[in-house]
């Protein structure tokens, strides 16, 4: 099949929608199809026979110069203004605007391609591209609606009031979702809130999980590092729970860990608490780091933390099971799913008490230790690797081909909850 893969934005991290591009198109490509990936900026890294078509937006939110003025000379369309536009009014336009951009440079070029895959643009671009008949299947991770509740529950004055603006994005989203005639998903989790947030009917969704790299994430010969834990967060919003874990820390005994290394960048309140308990000298925080200096952090750790407040499904968790390092996690999302059986130790979401109880019994037991990374490590390699996502994942494009074209798109829904709020 000739596959056009789109991300509004590709950055390259885990947990981010670069590692998603990069690591499906590479097997998808190794399967015998051929793809395509157009992306905004940043621009994914790619396996060689994958094509990269860039889509270059106004690039406002870098993360050298966020909120950025571009120069006069760079404004070369209406889009561009709009983009700035809602930028200056404290919006997020870039999946719009892709999708706008998107659909110009594909109009032209329906016939070169079988299928269109979106990794959750959720634009109304590139249902525009479906109309004139390129089919389209759409990935949802899970519905940014989760991380709009949790932000402005967490949020309070203006700065609610900037939350509520920047999140309304969403509402576009959930339209196009609703209008949508197939969408993949990564877990049981997504599909059911998908459902609840979106209001999506379930059998217009087809559940393929998200993999991992079994070959570059693994147990390596070097003794793991006594007392390191490791963290793994794409933003250091309130969804994924620094707060408790450093929370966690700050009541354990100085003995019962080592250090904490933070794959991400520190926000101003979590600098601020790890100030006010007294933690800066333990905790360090890396950004920018290759897949190899990844996998290599993640198997020398004593321990994996994932203290989210929600997860509709976790790569660290499976990069960790896959590296056979311990986990434990919050009782939320898919992560329970992810870890059952004993695969990780799961805590009450939020609990700062059971966390720091969790993280000091399994590191002060190098045996339950042991047990717990090589059942993880066999999980991943058995049902995780990325091949299997891809074969799994070109087995929808076939059905998305082989559905009737011509059928009207799905009718609008009903507001739900969420979307009221």
């Amino acid at each position: 099949m000739r596959v056009a893969l789109a991300s509004y934005r590709s950055k390259e991290h885990s947990g981010g929608q670069g590692v998603y591009i990069r690591n499906l198109s590479r097997e998808l490509v190794a399967l015998g199809h051929e793809v395509e990936v157009f992306s905004g900026q940043p621009y994914p890294k790619l396996d060689p026979g994958v094509g990269l078509t860039p889509v270059p937006s106004l690039d406002l939110y870098r993360a050298d110069d966020p909120f950025r003025r571009p120069a006069f000379g760079e404004f070369h369309s209406a889009v561009d203004v709009f983009e700035y536009a809602a930028m200056c009014t404290a919006g997020f336009p870039e999946p719009r605007t892709f999708g706008m951009r998107l659909s110009r440079l594909l109009r032209d070029r329906l016939d070169d391609f079988d299928i269109l895959h979106d990794n959750q643009t959720l634009a109304p671009g590139l249902l525009a591209l479906e109309r004139r008949g390129l089919p389209l299947l759409t990935t949802i991770h899970h519905p940014i609606s989760r991380d709009r509740r949790l932000e402005l529950e967490a949020a309070t004055g203006w700065d609610r009031v900037t939350k509520r603006r920047w999140y309304g994005f969403v509402q576009m989203q959930r339209r196009v979702a609703q209008r949508s005639k197939h969408i993949l998903t990564v877990s049981q989790v997504s599909a059911r809130d998908i459902a609840t947030d979106f209001g999506v009917p379930r059998d217009r969704m087809r559940i393929v999980p998200v993999g991992v790299d079994v070959d570059r994430f693994r147990p390596r010969a070097e003794p793991r590092v006594p007392g390191r834990i490791v963290s793994v967060i794409s933003a250091d919003v309130p969804l994924k729970g620094m707060s408790v874990l450093v929370d966690a820390l700050a009541e354990l005994p100085r003995n019962a860990w080592s250090e904490l290394i933070v794959v991400g960048a520190p926000s101003e309140a979590t600098g601020k608490r790890l100030a006010d308990a007294g933690l800066v000298d333990r905790v360090t925080f890396r950004s920018g780091l290759t897949d190899e200096e990844l996998a290599s952090l993640v198997a020398s750790a004593s321990l994996q933390v994932i203290p989210s407040r929600y997860e509709g499904f976790s790569i660290p968790a499976i990069e960790a099971m896959a590296s056979g390092t311990p986990v434990v996690a919050s009782n939320v999302g898919a992560l329970p799913d992810l870890l059952a059986d004993g695969v990780g130790r799961l805590v009450p979401v939020g609990d700062a008490a059971a966390l720091g109880a969790a993280i000091a019994e399994v590191l002060a037991s190098p045996t339950e230790a042991a047990r717990m990374g090589a059942a993880g490590r066999t999980r991943a390699v058995d049902t995780y690797s990325w091949r299997a996502v891809a074969q799994a994942t070109a087995d929808v494009y076939a059905e998305v081909i082989a559905a009737d074209s011509t059928l009207p798109a799905p009718p609008t829904a009903t507001k739900t909850k969420e979307s009221a709020r």
